[in-house]
This record gives C-alpha cells, sequence and structure tokens, in this order.
C-alpha cells in the first residue's frame, strides 16, 4: 500500500553532518538538505540510526 504523504518523511543532514527527521513537502529549514532516505517516519529514523555512527558535530571532530 502507498504510503499517504502525511505519512512521508525525509532523512535530513547539515554541515555538521546531524541528521534529523522532516515532514516531505514541507520547505527544508536553512542549513539542512535531504540526505536521500524518505519514507514513514519510524523508518527515516531507522535510517538514521544505521548511517549516524557518530554524533560529534563534524567541526569537534576536525579539531581534534
Amino acid at each position: 500500500m502507498p504510503e499517504s504523504s502525511e505519512n512521508t518523511h525525509v532523512a535530513v543532514v547539515n554541515d555538521e553532518e546531524q541528521y534529523a527527521v522532516w515532514p516531505a513537502g514541507l520547505a527544508l529549514p536553512p542549513g539542512w538538505r535531504a540526505a536521500g532516505f524518505a519514507g514513514t517516519e519510524e523508518a527515516c529514523l531507522d535510517h538514521i540510526a544505521e548511517t549516524w555512527r557518530d554524533i560529534t558535530p563534524r567541526s569537534v571532530r576536525r579539531a581534534a
């Protein structure tokens, strides 16, 4: 069964390589871009859990 647009979310990522879930169809906030995955909120959270292994912001990792 296809998901309705109300159930569809996208995984998004910012320049610090931090991930979030965003409702599909809404404009992304400044500084965020689509991470290439869409689905239910739960599916997006699962994708983020598999993808985002180090939650340390990129700028902190680079400074170390």
